[in-house]
């Protein structure tokens, strides 16, 4: 039976990847958006979303979105917009979904994050900077609590065409990598189970991606 996955940011560019990629696997794939419209190109994508506001949802409420799921992908974040802003997603939604995530139990929780040396070529914003440090603080935070975690780090995020080789490990040099090739390595982190509780950062290479995750999974 394949997973039943559960995407939070599934109308953004790697979260639309993303569930493409697990459709033609067959995997049931569900999703929270905002918007009727995005709800509606869900259903034209035969995805099954859910209505509402990740940023003012509670924990309960999270809870009964993931419960009938066995991967949660936390794909959301502010893209270093306005510090209120990524406060809400990055830290404190992200918070009460590995809270719901803890409470239902058997549930993976892969978390999209960013490599800590990405943009560091150029000048920050304090918007910018502020994007980091809570990122930071959001990884503390889940790996402190009784989930099994998955955070992935990827480089620089471009629109560049994947070419489904990349460098994949717990420490890697910083540069680029594009969109689809960091939805690749989601989709092959849901598709194995027994990677859990890793920091991976993840940046341009030379491994194919379904071999660059298989050396991590650990023999269950």
């Amino acid at each position: 039976m394949p997973p039943r996955v559960f995407i939070f940011g599934i109308s953004g560019r790697v979260g639309r990847l993303l569930a493409a990629r697990l459709q033609g696997q067959g995997v049931p794939v569900s999703g929270l958006v905002r918007t009727r419209q995005q709800a509606a190109a869900l259903e034209r994508a035969e995805a099954s979303p859910l209505l509402g506001d990740l940023g003012a949802s509670t924990a309960d409420e999270l809870g009964a979105m993931i419960r009938d799921c066995d991967v949660v992908v936390y794909a959301a974040g502010s893209n270093a917009g306005p510090q209120r802003v990524t406060d809400d997603i990055d830290l404190a939604a992200l918070g009460r979904v590995a809270e719901a995530v803890e409470r239902v139990r058997g549930v993976r929780l892969i978390l999209l994050s960013v490599l800590p040396e990405a943009w560091r070529e150029r000048a920050l914003s304090d918007d910018e900077e502020h994007y980091f440090a809570v990122k930071k603080r959001a990884e503390v935070s889940l790996t402190r609590q009784d989930v099994d975690w998955v955070i992935l780090r990827p480089s620089l995020l471009t629109d560049d065409a994947g070419d489904g080789e990349v460098s994949l490990g717990p420490a890697e040099e910083h540069g680029e990598i594009p969109r689809e090739d960091v939805a690749a390595v989601l989709e092959a982190l849901v598709l194995e189970p027994s990677i859990r509780r890793q920091i991976l950062e993840l940046n341009e290479g030379q491994t194919p991606v379904t071999e660059a995750v298989r050396g991590f999974a650990r023999d269950v």
